[in-house]
């Protein structure tokens, strides 16, 4: 057999590889006498140093330490968390309604999670102004409420130098008052009853305060809070909460909505808003029970399901928590006479809307919110296409799960449901 070409790719082979090992020494050179001749086109940033040439690097940094710019302004603590909040389109609403429904993510402020933080910052600040508190002098601050307010005190309360006490109904959800266990407020759960009881929570805290403070023994003083009644509540968002709606809709704004507690929301939105749009509408949004749906309607505090002060019962007939009351606050009387009309909310219809809101938006509300929406919603309607109204989130549904939520149930993955079967227009 011929084993000829077999020799042939062999020498080639060897010879290709002793070509190789011989030219590797020659080649830099060849490369740098062709870049020579070509002149500097490869120069390191414009120094004119060739890509072949030697660089040293040298460390200048040695006893010299980094510049930090004193223009750049830091926030200071917790509190700079608390307002300027997003106002966002509800897309749901607004598709269905042919309206701009926005809605104020007051869930988004960060001390308590609701537009309360505002409430008890300005009372807190009011207080210290008034030589009525003092920071970690042992003060500690009293306060009747259904959750939200006691929250953001207890929280700011920390942040501050203050203790918090709180006092709520039994009936409220239980998470709201294991928070603020959390929080290390002292939480008294009274039972539900009249504002004419002494053991009403509001009553009960102002005793609680007024004890304190006469007690030789106790270091501090006691501070109520007073929210139902303190003014520092409706200008709080009189000066905050309002000219921000304003800005963000930049001035562009046909209707308000909003529930009402201690009634200092939307009085102090108003009587901001209404200074600069006179032909604004406000409207209340009221839940079962509530008595100030009749009193903007007819001029009467009057519900058929509950006269304040007749029985020993729950204050508002109603799964919603933190809106609906059967008085006129102090902070309610500020804003009266700019609301224009009120809106009656069920029960059924605030779960309705709690449910269409997280199926179709991802928005998991708490009740009052829902009550919000529900009357914006229907608001719109009767408007008619084109309009803008703006409306509040005021806290998330995870603080309404053992109530609230509970009878609302799962949403379970729902998305056929009609926005006419909830807002009934």
């Amino acid at each position: 057999m011929d084993h000829r070409p077999r020799l042939f790719l062999t020498a080639a082979f060897l010879c290709g590889v002793l070509l190789t090992l011989g030219f590797k020494d020659f080649y830099p050179d060849l490369e740098r006498r062709f870049r020579r001749r070509r002149g500097p086109v490869n120069s390191v940033s414009g120094a004119g140093l060739h890509i072949d040439d030697q660089i040293d690097l040298e460390d200048h940094s040695k006893g010299k330490t980094a510049k930090v710019s004193n223009d750049v302004e830091v926030a200071e603590g917790i509190e700079a968390c608390v307002g300027n909040t997003t106002l966002f389109r509800v897309k749901s609403l607004s598709e269905g309604t042919g309206c701009d429904i926005l809605a104020k993510a007051e869930f988004l402020n960060g001390a308590g999670g609701s537009p309360k933080d505002r409430v008890a910052l300005n009372m807190i600040k009011t207080a210290e102004e008034q030589d009525l508190l003092t920071p970690h002098s042992g003060d500690t601050i009293y306060e009747g409420t259904v959750g939200s307010t006691g929250i953001s005190l207890a929280t700011l309360c920390r942040a501050r130098g203050y203790l918090a006490h709180i006092c709520m109904p039994s009936d409220q959800a239980t998470e709201k008052s294991d928070l603020l266990l959390k929080l290390g407020a002292v939480v008294d759960r009274v039972p539900p009853a009249p504002i004419i009881d002494p053991m009403h929570f509001v009553n009960r805290a102002r005793s609680l305060a007024a004890d304190h403070t006469a007690d030789p023994k106790r270091p501090g003083r006691g501070y109520f809070a007073d929210q139902f009644e303190n003014q520092a509540n409706w200008q709080a968002h009189y000066e905050g909460t309002g000219p921000e709606i304003f800005s963000q809709c930049g001035g562009k704004l046909d209707a308000f909505v909003a529930g009402a507690g201690t009634g200092g929301t939307i009085a102090g939105v108003a009587r901001f808003l209404k200074s600069k749009l006179p032909n604004l509408r406000i409207v209340l949004a009221d839940p079962e029970g509530s008595g100030l749906f009749n009193r903007i309607k007819n001029g009467v505090m009057f519900d058929t399901l509950e006269k304040e002060g007749t029985r020993r019962r729950s204050q508002v007939d109603t799964i919603v928590e933190g809106i609906g009351i059967n008085r006129v606050t102090a902070n309610f009387e500020a804003g009266l006479e700019l609301i224009d009309d009120a809106i009656k909310v069920s029960d059924e219809e605030a779960m309705a809307m709690a449910r269409w809101l997280a199926e179709k938006d991802g928005i998991f509300t708490g009740s009052s919110s829902a009550v919000n929406c529900v009357a914006t919603a229907r608001l719109a309607r009767q408007l008619g296409p084109g309009h803008r109204l703006v409306t509040i989130l005021c806290d998330s549904g995870t603080r309404h799960l053992s109530k609230f939520w509970a009878q609302a149930g799962n949403i379970g993955g729902k998305t056929d449901g009609k926005l006419d079967d909830i807002i009934g227009v």
